[in-house]
């Protein structure tokens, strides 16, 4: 088994597209199981707004999205779209381009934790 990952990332024409992506797990202990130590230069904590509907726009840095309590909508500038929920994790690298939408799910407030890994 993995954790799979939401990786939202530009080509080199400067669309954005989806794939999945796996985090594999390096060790398995009596606490459980454990990737390789990833990268990472901070941690941010957001709270996003229920009205939170972006237009189009690049993600600001290359980073690991966790949500925490509530989902959101993501649309790269290919068409797809995809419901990120509760729990579930983005890796953001469309960092040039058109970028993506970001739009609230049922008009929620949103948690989520950031990871930047530039």
């Amino acid at each position: 088994m993995t954790t799979p990952v939401n990786n939202l990332y530009c080509d080199a024409q400067g669309e954005s597209h989806w794939r999945d992506i796996q985090i594999d797990w390096a060790q398995e202990g009596p606490e459980g199981k454990t990737s390789a130590r990833l990268p990472a230069t901070g941690i941010i904590f957001r709270q996003t707004q229920a009205e939170h509907d972006r237009p189009w726009h690049p993600a600001p840095r290359r980073q690991y999205i966790i949500n925490l309590d509530a989902g959101v909508e993501l649309t790269a500038s290919d068409g797809e779209s995809r419901v990120i929920g509760a729990g579930e994790i983005i890796l953001v690298e469309d960092t040039t381009g058109r970028g993506h939408l970001s739009k609230s799910v049922n008009h929620q407030m949103r948690h989520s934790i950031f990871v930047p890994i530039e």
